[in-house]
């Protein structure tokens, strides 16, 4: 599953990260960042409508990817699969969700801030992994760091992250996407503002082709 979830990064320019609160958002909110260009979303479980939003998105929204995020146990990885979430996040370990997780049938990425968690997730032949919470557990400089021991892992880092550094963590070769929040904003969702949030998603596409053009250079 490990190169299942690593061509899942390559799909998406950035992983908006959403909390649902109320479900009757979560159908136009996908179909809004979907048409901004971001159709790889991943709806937290920090809400009690998490799992429920995930099932509406995969009926309502065909061109939708959609997972599990927030997954911190064996419980919840099985109700998120039994949601027919696409794939599955969880903010870091513990040996049974590694276990479990490592096991299941959809792509499990799995959030580590330490190389020791990294390695627990590499002997359990796990190497596409989230980093969580990047800015406050080094930020890119430790994604650098991760990238001479551990050159074939594969990043997906969330937390703290935004449009102001966004660059600094798409200049690492082993970080394929970056996870946010900063593409619905809670003030845009309650105002049911679809065309900001597909403006936003847009934008973030655009500064990422920008990035990665630049790097080329």
């Amino acid at each position: 599953m490990s190169e299942a979830a690593n061509a899942l990064l390559s799909l998406a320019p950035v992983i908006p990260v959403i909390s649902i609160e109320e479900i009757e958002v979560a159908v136009p909110l996908a179909n809004a960042l979907v048409a901004g260009g971001l159709k790889v979303l991943e709806i937290t479980l920090r809400t009690p409508r998490g799992l429920e939003a995930i099932a509406l998105i995969r009926k309502q929204v065909p061109e939708a990817i959609v997972g599990a995020g927030t997954i911190t146990n064996r419980v919840e990885l099985e109700r998120a699969i039994l949601a027919d979430s696409h794939f599955v996040v969880t903010p870091g370990l513990t040996p049974e969700l590694l276990v479990a997780g490592a096991r299941c049938e959809i792509p499990f990425i799995p959030g580590v801030a330490t190389a020791s968690e990294l390695m627990s997730c590499l002997d359990a032949g796990l190497n596409t992994l989230k980093f969580f919470p990047a800015e406050s557990s080094g930020g890119a400089g430790a994604l650098k760091a991760f990238a001479g021991p551990f050159p074939t892992v594969s990043f997906c880092p969330t937390g703290g992250i935004s449009p102001s550094n966004l660059a600094n963590y798409l200049s690492i070769p082993t970080v394929k996407t970056v996870g946010g929040t900063w593409l619905t904003p809670k003030a845009l969702i309650i105002r049911r503002d679809w065309d900001a949030i597909t403006q936003l998603a847009q934008q973030a596409c655009e500064l990422v082709e920008s990035i990665r053009k630049n790097q080329q250079v």
